[in-house]
């Protein structure tokens, strides 16, 4: 049996669903649903079980699982770079994984985490994931409580004992839920949808122009493969970027949807906030040799193609992710051509 946590989150729904197209479905899936609407990612995968976070760390401290589970695919945790409770991300995102690591060490049970890319800070320190990690300044709480567990893994000797996943720019289906935290393309599908431009922030830096700033877009679809892979690989321990190896511009990303959706290009740049500009990464490239040399012989979709499949198969149809390889459509749209006329 496999523990999907955060298995009704964005990627850890993904993973389900990437399980479910093997032929797996003795699955636990851990999640905390609240009044969000994630309870939607759930409704086309199969699963035989699924427990709320705080009642499944209660039975793990009472050594449930112990003898049943083979891997815990450990994808929960608050994702949101603006959450300034710092004493909740402790406990949610650090403390929290603490005990599965010890928990599945214990028991010999395959342990796969997500890390962050967040923790790499600013870029000054580069994003080797060969190097030692002592040297990292993340920018926010959310990339500091991914950076304490991976340094705890090391000192406690764990590392090679299981697998941590630095997630680069993820988008996909499946994201609908997270609000303000969704990706790019989803949001500039919606204004182009809406008013048939994309709104990118201007640059701040004389060697990038605007809309010329880059990042490290990678698929779900190939993240869900490089998860298992690293589920699958017994052999493989530590920690690994995992993106797509190559930078892409934000107006290659804002064209990608255009170019999806049939209609002209219309990019405004706008003011980026103040108290984002001292903070603002203008390059993000995640090195993926480690992954390579590991054993991964996948190619990622290029990012046009990821945003093709991303726009007509799933955000035209308002899909998700669906196990049985039917489209589940969350509200009937009235839309079924790729072809737009945006309002006026």
């Amino acid at each position: 049996m496999i523990i999907v946590t955060g298995g009704a989150g964005f990627i850890g729904s993904a993973v389900v669903w990437g399980l479910n197209r093997r032929g797996v479905d003795d699955i636990v899936i851990v999640d905390e649903l609240g009044s969000t609407e994630k309870w939607k990612n759930l409704t086309g995968l199969r699963f035989q079980d699924y427990f709320e976070k705080d009642d499944f760390r209660s039975r793990i401290a009472a050594g449930d699982f112990s003898r049943t589970a083979s891997a815990i695919i450990h994808m929960g945790a608050c994702s949101s770079t603006t959450v300034t409770d710092a004493s909740y991300l402790i406990d949610n995102n650090y403390r929290y994984t603490v005990e599965l690591a010890r928990f599945a060490v214990r028991h010999d049970i395959r342990f796969v985490y997500a890390s962050s890319a967040a923790t790499y800070g600013d870029g000054a320190r580069g994003y080797d994931d060969t190097a030692p990690i002592d040297p990292l300044r993340p920018l926010n709480m959310y990339g500091y409580s991914k950076q304490l567990f991976d340094l705890w893994a090391r000192n406690e000797g764990m590392q090679d004992r299981m697998v941590g996943l630095k997630f680069s720019n993820v988008f996909g289906p499946n994201e609908y839920h997270k609000d303000d935290m969704r990706s790019v393309p989803v949001k500039a599908y919606r204004q182009i949808v809406e008013s048939g431009t994309v709104a990118l922030f201007k640059s701040y830096r004389p060697d990038y122009a605007d809309g010329e700033q880059m990042r490290d877009f990678v698929y779900i679809k190939d993240v869900v493969e490089m998860v298992l892979f690293a589920l699958d690989d017994t052999g493989v321990s530590g920690i690994f970027n995992i993106g797509s190896g190559r930078a892409r511009t934000w107006n290659d990303l804002a064209r990608a949807v255009f170019a999806a959706m049939d209609v002209p290009v219309a990019i405004d740049y706008i003011e980026m906030p103040s108290a984002l500009r001292d903070k603002y990464q203008y390059y993000t490239e995640l090195p993926m040799a480690k992954f390579h040399d590991a054993g991964w012989r996948g190619q990622v979709m290029s990012l046009e193609d990821a945003i093709r499949d991303y726009v007509c198969e799933y955000l035209t149809v308002d899909a998700r992710l669906d196990s049985d390889g039917a489209l589940h459509r969350r509200h009937e749209t009235g839309r079924n051509s790729t072809k737009f006329q945006p309002q006026e």
